[in-house]
C-alpha cells in the first residue's frame, strides 16, 4: 500500500538537539576538543559590574570561528547561517528555539576586546598542535599577501599640505580633489591626512603621472580599470573611512585599498605559527625582522627553537641578512636583482679593502654614503691620474675623471646568503617554501574568509587575520593523524622484539621514547 505523508503540525514535541547530531560530526568533535572557558577570565576586565548582560565570551569566539571555518565574511550572514544549522547550534550551546545574538553585538564585542585576547586564543590552538606533534619548529617559511580593506577608492581625499599646497600637490591631482563618494565621517588623524612625504617621493609621483599623461595608450600596464586610479598615491591621498588602509597595486591587478598579511608557516605539517596585519605602503623586506622576532618569541614559549627562515626575493635586504645572522638563524632568501657585489672584471682585495680594475689600478675606500632611501654604501675611487691615459677609459667611465664604485655595507652578508641559497640544500629549501606557505595563503584567502577584511582599522584587521589562522590550524588539528609515524615505530619495535628473543627487551623499553622521537624528527625533516 502506498504511503502518504501528512503535514499536520504538532502542538508539543519530544526533541533533544544532542540526539540529532552524529557522533562523527565536525562541530560535535570540535566541541569536545576545544575548551575556551579560559577566555571568560581574560575578558572580565572589559566589562562593568552592572547593566545588561552582553554575549557570552565563549559563544562570541565560537561564532567567529564558525564564520571563518565556513568562509562567511559578514556578521549578518553568520547569524543567519548559525540559526539554520543544528550542529552549529549544538556547538555554541544554543537550543533550537533560542534566539541568537544580534549581529551588531558581534561587531561591538570584536571592537571591545583587545588583540591580546585573540593572541591568547591563537597561542592556545598552536599549543594544541605542538602537543599533538604537528610542529617541528626548526624551519619556518615566510610570505606576504595583500588583503582587501573595507574601503573604496571612490572615497579617497587629497592630503592637506602643511604649508604651500602648490609645493606638494601637483596639478594632476585636480581630477581627484573631490571624492566620487564623500565619507560621512573622517576617522583619520592629523598625521594621516597631512602630506608627510619627502621631496624626492613627491617628485617621483609627479614623474610617473607625467609619463602616464604623455603615454595614455600604455596605462593598461598598471592593471587599473579606473582611469583616475593611476594618479593615486599614498603620498598624496588617504582614506577617511579607513585611514590605516593603503593604496597598493601589483602588475596586472587593479589598484585597491589593502592591508598586508605577513605569515609564517612551519614546514613539517603546514601549521601557521605567526600572522600579523601591516601597512601595505612598505616593501615586504621592511617587515621581515618583526615577523621573525614574533615567530621565535611565540615558539620559544613552548620550548621550540627556530633554525632556518625561508622567504622569497621580496624579503631580501642586507639589514635582514645581518639581523638573522645575529639571531643565529640560517636565511634562505634569494638576493634581489638590484644587488651588485661589484663590477665585472674588478677584483676585491679584502686585506687592503680595495678593488683592482682590469688595468691593474686600485679603487681605494673613501667614505660611507647614505642615499635618499636610507641605504648605506661604501664608496671606492681611483686617482684621476690612474684613469687619465687608461686605454679602457671610454668603455669604463666614459667622460668621468675617475672610476667610482658603490658597494653595499652588507656585502659579506649578501655573499654568504647567496652561497647558501645556491647550494643543493638551498634548492631543497626553495622547493619546500613554494610547497608550504603559498598553498596556505591560497587556502586562507579562498576558504577561510580572508579575501577581504570586513572591519576597519589595522588592529581589527589583525584580529580578523588571527581568527582566520586559528580556524585553519583547528581544521588541520582535527584532520591530523600520525599514522605513518606510528606504523614506522611499530615496525621497528616488532623487529627489535623478534631479534632480541626477550634479551634486549629492557633496552627497548628504556629507549622507546627516544627512538620514536628520532623516527618522527627524521620523517618531518
Amino acid at each position: 500500500m502506498q504511503g502518504q505523508k501528512s503535514n499536520d503540525q504538532k502542538l508539543f514535541y519530544q526533541f533533544r538537539l544532542v540526539d540529532r547530531i552524529p557522533e562523527d560530526n565536525f562541530y560535535r568533535r570540535l566541541k569536545g576538543t576545544l575548551d575556551l572557558t579560559f577566555l571568560k577570565k581574560r575578558a572580565a576586565g572589559f566589562y562593568g559590574k552592572c547593566g545588561q548582560e552582553s554575549i557570552d565570551t565563549v559563544v562570541f569566539f565560537k561564532m567567529l570561528l564558525i564564520g571563518y571555518l565556513e568562509n562567511i565574511l559578514f556578521d549578518r550572514k553568520l547569524v543567519e547561517f548559525c540559526s539554520m544549522r543544528m550542529d552549529v547550534l549544538y556547538f555554541i550551546d544554543y537550543d533550537i528555539d533560542e534566539p541568537l545574538p544580534w549581529h551588531s553585538t558581534i561587531s561591538r564585542t570584536r571592537k571591545l576586546f583587545g588583540k591580546e585576547l585573540f593572541e591568547e586564543l591563537f597561542n592556545k590552538v598552536l599549543e594544541m598542535c605542538i602537543e599533538k606533534g604537528m610542529v617541528a619548529g626548526h624551519t619556518q617559511s615566510v610570505d606576504a599577501a595583500y588583503v582587501k580593506a573595507n574601503a573604496s577608492l571612490d572615497s579617497l581625499e587629497v592630503k592637506k599640505a602643511p604649508s604651500d599646497p602648490q609645493a606638494y600637490v601637483n596639478k594632476s591631482f585636480e581630477a581627484n580633489e573631490e571624492p566620487k563618494r564623500k565619507a560621512k565621517n573622517d576617522l583619520s588623524d592629523p598625521d594621516q591626512n597631512t602630506v608627510t612625504a619627502k621631496k624626492h617621493d613627491l617628485d617621483e609621483v609627479e614623474r610617473r603621472q607625467k609619463q602616464w599623461k604623455e603615454n595614455p595608450d600604455k596605462t593598461h600596464r598598471m592593471g587599473s580599470s579606473d582611469h583616475r586610479a593611476r594618479y593615486l598615491s599614498n603620498h598624496t591621498h588617504y582614506s577617511p573611512t579607513d585611514p590605516d588602509a593603503r593604496i597598493a597595486v601589483k602588475p596586472g591587478k587593479p589598484r585597491n585599498l589593502v592591508y598586508t598579511s605577513n605569515l609564517s608557516v612551519d614546514t613539517s605539517n603546514h601549521v601557521i605559527t605567526n600572522i600579523q596585519a601591516d601597512h601595505s605602503d612598505k616593501k615586504d623586506s621592511r617587515y621581515l625582522q618583526s615577523i621573525v622576532e614574533n615567530t621565535c618569541d611565540r615558539l620559544n614559549q613552548f620550548g621550540i627553537k627556530v633554525e632556518n627562515i625561508l622567504a622569497d626575493t621580496g624579503f631580501s635586504s642586507g639589514e635582514n641578512y645581518k639581523k638573522l645572522e645575529e639571531m643565529g638563524l640560517h636565511a634562505f632568501i634569494p638576493a634581489h636583482g638590484q644587488y651588485q657585489g661589484g663590477r665585472e672584471g674588478f677584483t676585491y682585495e679584502p686585506e687592503a679593502d680595495q678593488w683592482k680594475c682590469p688595468n691593474n689600478k686600485y679603487l681605494t675606500f673613501r667614505k660611507i654614503k647614505t642615499d635618499a632611501k636610507g641605504n648605506q654604501f661604501r664608496l671606492y675611487y681611483t686617482k684621476r691620474s690612474d684613469c687619465r691615459n687608461c686605454p679602457l677609459k671610454l668603455q669604463c667611465i666614459g667622460k668621468q675623471h675617475e672610476c667610482r664604485m658603490m658597494i653595499t655595507i652588507y656585502k659579506d652578508y649578501y655573499e654568504r646568503t647567496i652561497k647558501r641559497v645556491k647550494s643543493s640544500f638551498g634548492k631543497r629549501m626553495k622547493y619546500m617554501r613554494q610547497s608550504t606557505v603559498e598553498p596556505v595563503f591560497g587556502s586562507l584567502i579562498n576558504f577561510f574568509a580572508m579575501k577581504k577584511v570586513n572591519t576597519r582599522g589595522i588592529d581589527l584587521a589583525h584580529k580578523s587575520m588571527l581568527m582566520s589562522a586559528i580556524a585553519y590550524n583547528l581544521k588541520k588539528y582535527m584532520k591530523y593523524s600520525p599514522r605513518i609515524i606510528n606504523q614506522m615505530a611499530g615496525s621497528v619495535k616488532a623487529s627489535c622484539n623478534r631479534l632480541s628473543d626477550g634479551v634486549l627487551m629492557p633496552y627497548w623499553l628504556l629507549f622507546d621514547d627516544l627512538l620514536f622521537t628520532t623516527i618522527k624528527l627524521e620523517f618531518v625533516r
